[in-house]
């Protein structure tokens, strides 16, 4: 009995033992579940609350990059804005500063400036469709209405061509042309000279007269020998948009007119040899019987209250040895639509051609086939 009672006791203990072990393993395995759910939970939260930092940094980020973009696009309105209007307004002192401008259409212009239905504006418009028509004049360049505007026009086409200087201006130094009717020829009258608008007169003539006639071979020279003719142009529009420089390229043109009224003038005295018959009508008006009545009479007010008339016209082609053809759209339909200055001219010479409304202010014609 004791025995059996010792194995049951034996056997119960070994039993108690084994869910003694079962039940630690249990335990063991329930806490490792733990311990692990622990981990995921732990590190689920890390990454939560990682990712709410980055979030935060994130939308930070884009509200900076946003307001960036917003600003640079408000910026760069803003700066070519800015930019439009400068140029604008560059451009508006450019064209306004111009004594020649840009080329426009023949009839537009035309049909711009003669609105109505006068007699004069129907004239006028039919003497620019003919001119379209038949001469082949597509465009137009407006000259500066002031009392420079013709040899203004003259001068520009002479330039913007690349003319060269005439054969007698290659013979002489202009330069000295002052000097010389003062000193050689005893003109002392020559100190009553005006330049012009500027009404300049007095002792320091004689030095202004020279910095003009310096200013016009500079100037002729160089753009002569510029081949190019899109460079010769922008030469021309800075020289034609600088009004005390343009000016003294006048001055000299008209001093010029007034030396070769000189030397006819001792040439008709003296009966040496013979001048052009336009020097016999220029001394046949009263006003300018001599070269001082020419001076103080007409070239005197050419650019501050008179332009040039055809006398001086034909003098002025007969000293740049060009042939200036003009189109009077006010003679129409009459045998003076059509003049050339001077009207003898040898075939060598250049030719440019202006028009006129009023035989006052003129325009530059351009040709196209």
């Amino acid at each position: 009995m004791q025995k059996q009672h010792d194995r049951r006791a034996i056997k119960n203990r070994d039993h108690f033992t084994e869910q003694e072990k079962r039940s630690r393993i249990s335990s063991e395995k329930t806490v490792g579940r733990h311990e692990v759910w622990s981990w995921k939970t732990a590190s689920k939260e890390s990454l939560c609350l990682m990712w709410q930092k980055v979030k935060v940094q994130l939308m930070l980020s884009m509200s900076f990059l946003t307001a960036l973009f917003w600003y640079c696009r408000r910026l760069y309105s803003f700066l070519a804005q800015l930019l439009k209007r400068w140029s604008n307004y560059l451009q508006r002192q450019l064209i306004r500063n111009l004594s020649v401008m840009p080329e426009v259409d023949l009839l537009g212009y035309s049909a711009r400036e003669w609105k109505g239905e006068t007699k004069q504006a129907k004239q006028m418009r039919e003497a620019y469709e003919e001119l379209f028509r038949s001469c082949h004049i597509k465009y137009l360049r407006q000259v500066r209405r002031d009392n420079y505007s013709v040899v203004r026009a003259v001068l520009f086409q002479i330039f913007s061509q690349g003319i060269p200087f005439p054969s007698w201006m290659k013979e002489r130094d202009i330069l000295k042309l002052p000097e010389k009717l003062l000193y050689s020829q005893g003109c002392n009258w020559i100190q009553q000279y005006s330049f012009g608008p500027e009404r300049y007169t007095g002792p320091n003539a004689f030095g202004k007269l020279r910095k003009c006639m310096e200013a016009l071979k500079t100037n002729w020279a160089e753009i002569s020998a510029t081949r190019d003719y899109e460079e010769r142009g922008s030469i021309c529009s800075t020289l034609f948009s600088d009004e005390s420089k343009e000016y003294k390229l006048y001055e000299a043109i008209k001093f010029i007119m007034l030396y070769e009224v000189v030397e006819a003038y001792e040439k008709i005295k003296s009966r040496d040899e013979p001048v052009h018959n336009l020097f016999n009508l220029l001394f046949a008006r009263d006003s300018s019987s001599d070269p001082l009545s020419f001076m103080m009479n007409h070239l005197n007010s050419i650019g501050d209250s008179i332009c040039l008339d055809q006398v001086e016209l034909f003098l002025l082609g007969y000293l740049l040895e060009v042939k200036i053809r003009v189109y009077r759209l006010h003679r129409f339909n009459t045998e003076e639509f059509q003049v050339n200055y001077p009207d003898v001219y040898r075939r060598e010479w250049n030719e440019i051609c202006l028009l006129t409304e009023d035989d006052r202010y003129f325009h530059i014609p351009l040709f196209r086939t």
